[in-house]
């Protein structure tokens, strides 16, 4: 099931990249195809945070007046999400459902040449001249396939200099929703702490990946930013 989830991927790649000539130009096409399949789903969370946030205040009063009874605080919360109609849970699904996608990207598009992924081993099959080309992002990445950490330790800093860029978008991509979305100090310090632990994540992950992570996440940020301020004209009209 995996494999064939991973292969429908790469099939997807393998078409966009017929129409566009370069793999990464195919990857921003898969993740903006993607991104408005769930273009439902991403409106539901916004709508579900920017309620759970309104309703706020409400929740501490219930917390601070059944602090001592943690089973009646429970209930009571959980029948007041209901009477509003608000899933706490509700905005971890669109994440939940890209996160096969960024999984399998990480497979289809890594690899070591004993055991390469599916993109590397179709590239190294082409020839010399064909797979420095198909592995080059318009003039931006000269590889896809490689991680930060492989170019860096290979070419140095000043050939890294593009993926290290991309690992700080990927890090920026994980903090600035949750800046953005209104909510307490707290969980912005929280979201800020997760973004610098996935620095490292970045740098180990092939370049294609990142791409794909940052481009789903700009779309994220333009769509939740228009949602919620369609929420909050609507709340003042």
């Amino acid at each position: 099931m995996w494999q064939a989830f991973k292969d429908l991927i790469f099939g997807g790649l393998q078409y966009l990249f017929s129409v566009t000539g370069d793999y990464g130009w195919a990857i921003v096409l898969l993740t903006v195809a993607l991104r408005l399949a769930l273009a439902p789903l991403t409106i539901k969370q916004t709508r579900s945070m920017y309620e759970l946030q309104r309703i706020q205040p409400k929740i501490k009063e219930l917390q601070k007046k059944y602090k001592d009874d943690k089973e009646k605080l429970q209930e009571e919360t959980l029948k007041f999400y209901q009477e509003h109609k608000v899933n706490p849970f509700g905005g971890c699904l669109p994440i939940l459902l890209q996160m096969p996608v960024f999984l399998a990207l990480f497979q289809v598009l890594g690899g070591t040449p004993e055991r390469p992924g599916n993109l590397l081993r179709h590239i190294e099959s082409l020839g010399p001249a064909a797979e420095e080309a198909a592995k080059r992002f318009w003039i931006v990445l000269s590889d896809i396939t490689l991680t930060p950490q492989a170019v860096y330790d290979a070419s140095g800093a000043l050939s890294a200099i593009p993926y290290l860029a991309l690992v700080v978008l990927f890090g920026l991509s994980v903090w600035l929703p949750q800046y953005l979305m209104p909510g307490e100090k707290q969980q912005k310090q929280t979201g800020a702490i997760l973004a610098v632990m996935m620095l490292y994540f970045g740098w180990i992950s092939p370049a294609g990946v990142l791409l794909y992570w940052v481009t789903s996440s700009v779309i994220g940020i333009v769509q939740q930013q228009v949602t919620l301020k369609y929420y909050a004209k609507s709340e003042g009209a």
